[in-house]
């Protein structure tokens, strides 16, 4: 079988993720600068091999001094740690869908995640490049990648919850 290389259309993809604030809310953010190498066997995506890193400090949150906090040592330390990574150990098809799990690196730590990936097909766009879709989605705790910073609120809690989920919106161009 010949192999297929996908890149991702940053232009209309996100990597983004949500926290609760105050126990109550959550805030929303996400990384502006990435790159990943997907190869697939022709144009299916079971066992595709997938490469992907995030650069920490295009961490964006729509908040400056929030961005520069989660960039210092309290969490991502993107001085010591520029970039979080993930490489693919397994895709499988799961129903209509599919389970990606793979390691996730932040920060100089090392974890296995599974996470939920929907396959939203293929298609041409009007410049007759072949298009995939992939919305990703899965749920981590900062705390198991030694993200620990949070401060107690008057009224009992903490400032940051400890759950993260994700959300990945993907278009990938066929290369």
């Amino acid at each position: 079988m010949a192999t297929t290389k996908w890149t991702i259309d940053s232009t209309h993809s996100e990597i983004g993720f949500k926290v609760k604030h105050m126990m109550f809310t959550n805030v929303s953010g996400k990384f502006d600068s990435y790159e990943a190498t997907i190869i697939t066997d022709e144009d299916n995506f079971e066992n595709a091999s997938i490469e992907f890193s995030a650069d920490i400090n295009s961490i964006n949150t729509n908040n400056g001094d929030r961005d520069n906090h989660l960039k210092s040592g309290d969490f991502f330390d993107a001085e010591n740690h520029p970039k979080l990574t993930f490489k693919a150990t397994s895709f499988t098809k799961d129903g209509d869908d599919y389970e990606l799990v793979g390691d996730l690196s932040l920060r100089g730590v090392t974890k296995s995640v599974k996470l939920a990936t929907e396959f939203s097909g293929l298609m041409k766009d009007p410049w007759g490049n072949t298009k995939a879709g992939l919305n990703i989605s899965g749920k981590i705790n900062r705390k198991d990648w030694g993200l620990n910073w949070n401060s107690a609120l008057e009224a009992g809690g903490v400032l940051v919850g400890e759950e993260v989920r994700l959300n990945i919106e993907l278009q990938l161009i066929k290369a």
